[in-house]
Protein backbone atom coordinates (compact mmCIF):
# COMPACT_ATOMS: atom_id res chain seq x y z
CA UNK A 1 0.00 0.00 0.00
CA UNK A 2 1.04 3.40 -1.01
CA UNK A 3 1.78 5.18 2.39
CA UNK A 4 2.82 8.43 1.05
CA UNK A 5 4.19 10.55 -1.83
CA UNK A 6 5.73 13.86 -1.42
CA UNK A 7 7.82 15.94 -4.06
CA UNK A 8 10.77 18.18 -2.04
CA UNK A 9 12.28 21.50 -3.77
CA UNK A 10 13.07 24.69 -3.09
CA UNK A 11 12.34 24.38 1.35
CA UNK A 12 9.10 22.98 1.10
CA UNK A 13 7.07 19.63 -0.28
CA UNK A 14 4.20 19.46 -2.33
CA UNK A 15 2.06 15.98 -2.64
CA UNK A 16 -0.58 14.59 -5.38
CA UNK A 17 -0.15 12.00 -8.13
CA UNK A 18 3.19 9.95 -8.05
CA UNK A 19 3.34 9.91 -11.87
CA UNK A 20 2.88 13.89 -12.16
CA UNK A 21 5.19 14.41 -8.76
CA UNK A 22 8.32 12.26 -10.58
CA UNK A 23 7.86 14.10 -13.75
CA UNK A 24 8.17 17.21 -12.02
CA UNK A 25 10.90 16.33 -10.43
CA UNK A 26 12.60 15.28 -13.68
CA UNK A 27 11.81 18.45 -15.20
CA UNK A 28 11.36 21.01 -12.55
CA UNK A 29 14.25 19.51 -10.26
CA UNK A 30 14.16 18.60 -6.30
CA UNK A 31 13.41 14.64 -5.24
CA UNK A 32 10.14 12.76 -4.58
CA UNK A 33 10.26 10.58 -1.66
CA UNK A 34 8.10 7.70 -1.83
CA UNK A 35 6.64 5.03 0.37
CA UNK A 36 4.67 1.35 0.76
CA UNK A 37 4.42 -0.79 3.00
CA UNK A 38 3.87 -4.51 2.32
CA UNK A 39 3.24 -3.94 -1.18
CA UNK A 40 2.06 -6.55 -3.64
CA UNK A 41 3.32 -7.68 -6.99
CA UNK A 42 0.90 -5.36 -8.71
CA UNK A 43 1.77 -2.24 -6.51
CA UNK A 44 5.40 -2.98 -6.62
CA UNK A 45 5.20 -3.05 -10.46
CA UNK A 46 2.96 -0.18 -11.25
CA UNK A 47 5.45 1.75 -8.75
CA UNK A 48 8.32 0.85 -10.41
CA UNK A 49 6.65 1.48 -13.56
CA UNK A 50 6.46 5.18 -12.89
CA UNK A 51 10.21 5.14 -11.48
CA UNK A 52 11.84 3.22 -13.60
CA UNK A 53 15.10 1.59 -11.92
CA UNK A 54 17.33 -0.43 -12.87
CA UNK A 55 15.90 -4.46 -13.58
CA UNK A 56 18.65 -5.97 -10.83
CA UNK A 57 17.40 -3.45 -8.03
CA UNK A 58 13.85 -4.21 -9.25
CA UNK A 59 14.65 -8.10 -8.77
CA UNK A 60 16.26 -7.47 -5.52
CA UNK A 61 13.16 -5.16 -4.47
CA UNK A 62 10.89 -7.92 -5.05
CA UNK A 63 12.84 -10.59 -3.53
CA UNK A 64 11.95 -9.65 0.18
CA UNK A 65 14.07 -11.71 3.29
CA UNK A 66 17.54 -10.47 2.07
CA UNK A 67 20.86 -9.53 4.48
CA UNK A 68 21.29 -6.18 5.15
CA UNK A 69 23.42 -4.79 2.05
CA UNK A 70 24.32 -1.96 -0.12
CA UNK A 71 24.25 -2.67 -3.70
CA UNK A 72 24.96 0.40 -6.74
CA UNK A 73 23.38 -0.66 -10.02
CA UNK A 74 24.15 2.29 -12.25
CA UNK A 75 22.40 5.26 -11.35
CA UNK A 76 20.50 3.26 -9.07
CA UNK A 77 21.44 2.16 -5.41
CA UNK A 78 19.28 0.00 -3.00
CA UNK A 79 19.72 -0.54 0.59
CA UNK A 80 17.99 -3.26 2.48
CA UNK A 81 18.26 -3.27 6.38
CA UNK A 82 16.18 -4.88 9.02
CA UNK A 83 13.97 -3.49 11.45
CA UNK A 84 13.69 -4.96 14.63
CA UNK A 85 10.61 -4.71 17.46
CA UNK A 86 10.94 -6.21 21.36
CA UNK A 87 7.62 -7.84 22.44
CA UNK A 88 7.97 -8.26 26.32
CA UNK A 89 5.72 -11.18 26.31
CA UNK A 90 6.54 -13.98 25.14
CA UNK A 91 10.00 -11.93 25.56
CA UNK A 92 10.32 -12.58 21.15
CA UNK A 93 12.04 -10.16 18.86
CA UNK A 94 9.46 -9.55 15.82
CA UNK A 95 12.06 -8.75 12.25
CA UNK A 96 10.90 -6.71 9.40
CA UNK A 97 12.45 -5.67 6.49
CA UNK A 98 13.45 -2.04 4.65
CA UNK A 99 14.37 -1.45 0.94
CA UNK A 100 15.32 1.57 0.26
CA UNK A 101 16.11 2.29 -3.74
CA UNK A 102 17.34 6.00 -5.05
CA UNK A 103 18.29 7.64 -8.09
CA UNK A 104 19.43 11.33 -7.97
CA UNK A 105 15.40 12.30 -7.90
CA UNK A 106 13.97 9.38 -6.50
CA UNK A 107 13.65 7.96 -3.04
CA UNK A 108 11.81 4.66 -2.79
CA UNK A 109 11.12 3.29 0.78
CA UNK A 110 9.77 -0.25 0.49
CA UNK A 111 8.70 -1.48 4.58
CA UNK A 112 7.99 -5.23 5.12
CA UNK A 113 7.00 -7.02 8.34
CA UNK A 114 7.04 -5.23 11.55
CA UNK A 115 7.22 -1.72 10.90
CA UNK A 116 9.64 0.87 12.39
CA UNK A 117 7.38 4.02 11.70
CA UNK A 118 9.41 6.95 9.76
CA UNK A 119 6.86 9.45 10.28
CA UNK A 120 9.54 11.45 13.12
CA UNK A 121 12.33 10.85 10.63
CA UNK A 122 10.14 12.63 7.34
CA UNK A 123 9.29 15.26 10.33
CA UNK A 124 12.71 15.85 11.20
CA UNK A 125 13.97 15.70 7.90
CA UNK A 126 11.06 18.29 6.52
CA UNK A 127 12.23 20.78 9.47
CA UNK A 128 15.63 21.11 8.08
CA UNK A 129 15.15 22.57 4.60
CA UNK A 130 19.21 22.52 3.84
CA UNK A 131 19.37 18.85 4.55
CA UNK A 132 16.05 18.24 1.76
CA UNK A 133 17.96 20.33 -0.13
CA UNK A 134 20.57 17.39 -0.76
CA UNK A 135 18.26 14.86 -2.26
CA UNK A 136 17.69 11.55 -1.55
CA UNK A 137 20.88 10.44 0.36
CA UNK A 138 18.74 12.99 3.35
CA UNK A 139 15.94 9.86 3.19
CA UNK A 140 18.48 7.05 3.07
CA UNK A 141 20.34 8.94 6.23
CA UNK A 142 17.06 9.86 7.66
CA UNK A 143 15.98 5.66 7.30
CA UNK A 144 19.05 4.26 9.02
CA UNK A 145 19.48 6.83 11.92
CA UNK A 146 15.18 6.12 12.63
CA UNK A 147 16.00 1.95 12.11
CA UNK A 148 19.60 2.20 14.23
CA UNK A 149 17.82 3.97 17.07
CA UNK A 150 15.11 2.11 17.34
CA UNK A 151 17.60 -0.79 18.07
CA UNK A 152 17.84 0.31 21.68
CA UNK A 153 14.62 -0.58 22.87
CA UNK A 154 14.99 -4.21 21.45
CA UNK A 155 18.61 -3.78 23.77
CA UNK A 156 16.97 -2.57 26.78
CA UNK A 157 14.45 -5.33 26.28
CA UNK A 158 17.00 -8.12 25.86
CA UNK A 159 18.87 -6.75 28.97
CA UNK A 160 16.02 -6.83 31.41
CA UNK A 161 15.06 -10.46 30.07
CA UNK A 162 19.52 -11.36 30.49
CA UNK A 163 18.66 -9.55 34.33
CA UNK A 164 16.22 -11.74 35.33
CA UNK A 165 17.55 -14.81 34.24
CA UNK A 166 20.78 -14.13 36.25
CA UNK A 167 18.48 -13.30 39.22
CA UNK A 168 16.69 -16.72 38.83
CA UNK A 169 19.89 -18.56 38.31
CA UNK A 170 21.47 -17.86 41.78
CA UNK A 171 17.72 -17.59 43.61
CA UNK A 172 17.23 -19.88 46.44
CA UNK A 173 16.93 -23.58 45.25
CA UNK A 174 13.68 -24.13 43.09
CA UNK A 175 14.28 -27.61 41.19
CA UNK A 176 10.83 -27.54 39.44
CA UNK A 177 11.81 -24.19 37.72
CA UNK A 178 14.95 -25.49 35.97
CA UNK A 179 13.55 -26.99 32.64
CA UNK A 180 11.83 -23.71 32.14
CA UNK A 181 14.53 -21.44 33.32
CA UNK A 182 17.06 -22.98 30.66
CA UNK A 183 14.59 -23.15 27.87
CA UNK A 184 13.85 -19.35 28.68
CA UNK A 185 17.96 -18.92 28.54
CA UNK A 186 18.25 -21.05 24.92
CA UNK A 187 15.32 -18.78 23.59
CA UNK A 188 17.07 -15.42 24.46
CA UNK A 189 20.46 -16.84 23.13
CA UNK A 190 18.66 -17.37 19.82
CA UNK A 191 16.56 -13.85 19.87
CA UNK A 192 20.42 -12.53 20.24
CA UNK A 193 21.55 -14.36 17.52
CA UNK A 194 19.06 -13.08 15.00
CA UNK A 195 19.54 -9.90 16.38
CA UNK A 196 23.09 -10.16 15.70
CA UNK A 197 22.07 -11.42 12.03
CA UNK A 198 20.70 -7.88 11.50
CA UNK A 199 23.34 -6.28 13.07
CA UNK A 200 26.49 -7.00 11.63
CA UNK A 201 25.45 -6.79 7.97
CA UNK A 202 24.40 -3.47 8.22
CA UNK A 203 27.65 -2.06 9.29
CA UNK A 204 29.14 -3.38 6.39
CA UNK A 205 25.97 -1.99 4.23
CA UNK A 206 26.81 1.53 5.48
CA UNK A 207 30.63 1.31 4.99
CA UNK A 208 29.79 0.55 0.83
CA UNK A 209 27.78 3.12 0.88
CA UNK A 210 30.03 5.77 2.67
CA UNK A 211 32.22 5.00 -0.32
CA UNK A 212 29.23 5.52 -2.87
CA UNK A 213 28.59 8.68 -5.16
CA UNK A 214 26.17 9.05 -2.90
CA UNK A 215 27.80 10.35 0.08
CA UNK A 216 30.99 10.63 -1.53
CA UNK A 217 29.22 13.64 -3.89
CA UNK A 218 28.34 15.07 -0.65
CA UNK A 219 30.98 14.98 2.03
CA UNK A 220 29.00 16.65 4.60
CA UNK A 221 27.09 13.77 5.32
CA UNK A 222 29.72 11.43 5.64
CA UNK A 223 29.90 12.51 9.23
CA UNK A 224 26.31 12.12 10.05
CA UNK A 225 26.71 8.50 8.43
CA UNK A 226 30.21 8.10 10.64
CA UNK A 227 27.64 8.90 13.44
CA UNK A 228 25.22 6.18 13.05
CA UNK A 229 27.84 3.77 12.36
CA UNK A 230 29.39 4.74 15.87
CA UNK A 231 26.21 4.28 17.65
CA UNK A 232 25.83 0.34 15.68
CA UNK A 233 28.96 -0.56 16.99
CA UNK A 234 28.10 0.56 20.56
CA UNK A 235 24.78 -1.48 19.91
CA UNK A 236 26.93 -4.38 18.72
CA UNK A 237 29.02 -3.99 21.61
CA UNK A 238 26.03 -4.19 24.00
CA UNK A 239 24.82 -7.59 22.08
CA UNK A 240 27.62 -9.33 22.82
CA UNK A 241 28.05 -8.52 26.25
CA UNK A 242 24.29 -9.84 26.66
CA UNK A 243 25.29 -12.83 24.70
CA UNK A 244 28.10 -13.52 26.85
CA UNK A 245 25.87 -13.12 30.04
CA UNK A 246 23.41 -15.47 28.91
CA UNK A 247 26.21 -18.02 28.27
CA UNK A 248 27.67 -17.07 31.69
CA UNK A 249 24.15 -17.76 32.76
CA UNK A 250 23.51 -21.24 31.24
CA UNK A 251 27.17 -22.46 32.39
CA UNK A 252 26.24 -21.60 36.14
CA UNK A 253 23.30 -22.71 35.51
CA UNK A 254 24.60 -26.21 34.53
CA UNK A 255 26.81 -26.23 37.25
CA UNK A 256 24.32 -25.62 39.83
CA UNK A 257 22.06 -28.60 38.22
CA UNK A 258 25.76 -31.05 38.77
CA UNK A 259 26.18 -29.90 42.36
CA UNK A 260 22.63 -30.57 43.04
CA UNK A 261 22.45 -33.77 41.42
CA UNK A 262 25.71 -34.79 43.62
CA UNK A 263 24.30 -34.04 47.00
CA UNK A 264 21.65 -36.16 45.65
CA UNK A 265 23.99 -39.01 45.06
CA UNK A 266 25.63 -38.36 48.11
CA UNK A 267 22.08 -38.73 49.98
CA UNK A 268 21.16 -41.38 48.07
CA UNK A 269 24.41 -43.34 48.72
CA UNK A 270 24.49 -42.34 52.72
CA UNK A 271 20.84 -43.72 52.99
CA UNK A 272 21.98 -46.87 50.86
CA UNK A 273 25.12 -47.69 53.47
CA UNK A 274 22.37 -46.80 56.86
CA UNK A 275 19.77 -49.52 55.09
CA UNK A 276 22.93 -52.17 54.40
CA UNK A 277 23.08 -53.03 57.88
CA UNK A 278 20.55 -53.98 58.71
CA UNK A 279 19.81 -55.82 55.76
CA UNK A 280 23.32 -57.65 56.02
CA UNK A 281 22.38 -59.11 59.43
CA UNK A 282 18.43 -59.74 58.88
CA UNK A 283 19.90 -61.26 55.76
CA UNK A 284 22.47 -63.61 57.79
CA UNK A 285 19.98 -64.76 60.47
CA UNK A 286 17.48 -65.51 57.62
CA UNK A 287 19.31 -68.06 56.20
CA UNK A 288 18.13 -70.30 59.07
CA UNK A 289 21.34 -73.09 59.54
CA UNK A 290 20.97 -74.58 62.63
CA UNK A 291 24.27 -74.08 64.43
CA UNK A 292 23.48 -70.25 64.72
CA UNK A 293 25.08 -68.25 67.23
CA UNK A 294 22.51 -66.87 69.93
CA UNK A 295 19.91 -68.56 68.47
CA UNK A 296 19.10 -70.40 71.61
CA UNK A 297 19.24 -67.43 73.68
CA UNK A 298 16.37 -66.31 75.25
CA UNK A 299 17.26 -62.16 74.44
CA UNK A 300 19.00 -62.80 71.08
CA UNK A 301 16.27 -61.12 69.04
CA UNK A 302 15.99 -57.85 70.97
CA UNK A 303 19.83 -57.68 71.09
CA UNK A 304 20.04 -58.06 66.95
CA UNK A 305 17.60 -55.40 67.06
CA UNK A 306 19.81 -53.39 69.08
CA UNK A 307 22.60 -53.73 67.24
CA UNK A 308 20.76 -52.81 63.78
CA UNK A 309 19.57 -49.41 65.69
CA UNK A 310 22.77 -48.68 67.24
CA UNK A 311 24.63 -49.49 63.42
CA UNK A 312 22.20 -47.36 61.71
CA UNK A 313 22.54 -44.43 64.43
CA UNK A 314 26.00 -44.18 64.42
CA UNK A 315 26.67 -44.88 60.21
CA UNK A 316 23.72 -41.45 60.14
CA UNK A 317 25.57 -39.31 62.89
CA UNK A 318 28.76 -39.86 60.95
CA UNK A 319 27.20 -38.64 57.62
CA UNK A 320 25.56 -35.59 59.07
CA UNK A 321 28.71 -34.77 60.45
CA UNK A 322 30.51 -34.95 57.04
CA UNK A 323 28.00 -33.07 55.26
CA UNK A 324 26.12 -36.15 53.12
CA UNK A 325 23.14 -35.55 54.92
Amino acid sequence: MLVNARRYADGSFEEGDLDRLVRKAHQDGGFVWAGVHDPGSAELNELFTVFGPHPLAVEDAVTARQRPKFERYDDWSLLVLHTAHYVDDPETVEFGEIQVLCDHVSAVVIRRGAPTPLVAARRRLEARPEAVADGPVSVVHGVIDEVVDSYDAVLAGLDDDVSEVELAVFAEDDRGRDADLVERMYFLQREMLRLHRAFQPLGTAIAALRADPLVKGRPDWDAYFRDVVDHLLRQIDQLHTLRDLIASALAANATQVGLRQNDDMRKISAWVAIAAVPTMIAGIYGMNFDNMPELDNRFAYPIVLVVMVTACLGLYRAFRRSGWL
